[in-house]
């Protein structure tokens, strides 16, 4: 649910700029002409208007794909980014806490500690306290087995990032090859080579291809934070649940 929602959110904040833009394209271009100074207009021009514009010239036929798979990625990223910030556990007071539970409630007081704690290391711990009249190995082989489905969970998602950094590039290429074919095709049918005739598909192939490129870093740069936040999440459920097996072992010495 969350993550349609951010997909909604990017598409109506993306797309309705631009396609109103390329709607009132043609009006604009009916009204009565007014001269302007280039310089002065240059200069009011923002930077969200020259990506319109660009997104325009490239052909929203060919650039359409390109920005569907920019905000399909970004959509993921952003819950992706959410989902893992909200994983985030503090490991060491949560050891602390289980150690100070065990000590005064015993494992039933400990359970309640992790049960009432968001995020996999949490639930690690859950499923570790669960097998602890099992014994120590038991507990150490149910911590191994559900650290594998903790972290196939934070890794949700990321095989479709990967899938739009590769996806994009290839259809702003796509565009780029048609460009030049219709480049090829109006010299064939005119019989000479104009600059004129070849210079809109050559313009079409290389915005396409710029566009798939922008988007492919950017993503990329999202790609590249996720697995780096995936990689600290793995680490501390690791040193968390060996602090959890050194603490039932302590706590199985002692008796208390």
């Amino acid at each position: 649910m969350r993550k349609l929602i951010a997909l909604f959110m990017l598409a109506g904040i993306m797309f309705v700029p631009v396609f109103a833009n390329a709607q009132d394209a043609p009006a604009a271009s009916a009204s009565t002409p007014t001269v302007v100074d280039d310089e002065i207009v240059a200069e009011e021009q923002s930077f969200h208007q020259v990506i319109k514009e660009k997104f325009i010239e490239g052909d929203p036929l060919y650039m359409t794909p390109v920005l569907i798979c920019l905000i399909l990625g970004l959509a993921i990223a952003l819950e992706r980014i959410i989902s893992l910030n909200l994983a985030t556990t503090n490991t060491k007071k949560l050891i602390l806490k289980v150690e100070d539970a065990l000590s005064t409630g015993g494992i039933e007081a400990a359970k309640d500690v992790t049960r009432n704690t968001k995020g996999p290391v949490a639930s690690i711990f859950t499923q570790g306290l669960m097998r602890y009249s099992e014994g120590i190995e038991m507990v150490e082989k149910s911590i191994i087995a559900y650290g594998s489905v903790e972290m196939g969970r934070l890794e949700k998602g990321l095989v479709w990032i990967s899938l739009f950094i590769s996806l994009a590039p290839m259809l702003g290429f796509m565009g780029t090859v048609i460009g030049m074919i219709g480049a090829f095709d109006a010299i064939e049918a005119a019989g000479d080579i104009s600059p004129s005739l070849v210079a809109g598909g050559i313009k079409i192939a290389l915005l396409t291809t710029v566009a798939g490129l922008i988007v492919a870093i950017i993503l990329q740069l999202f790609y590249n934070y996720l697995v780096s936040k995936i990689d600290s999440l793995v680490n501390d459920m690791e040193d968390a649940s060996i602090s959890l097996v050194d603490v039932l072992v302590k706590h199985k010495l002692t008796g208390k």
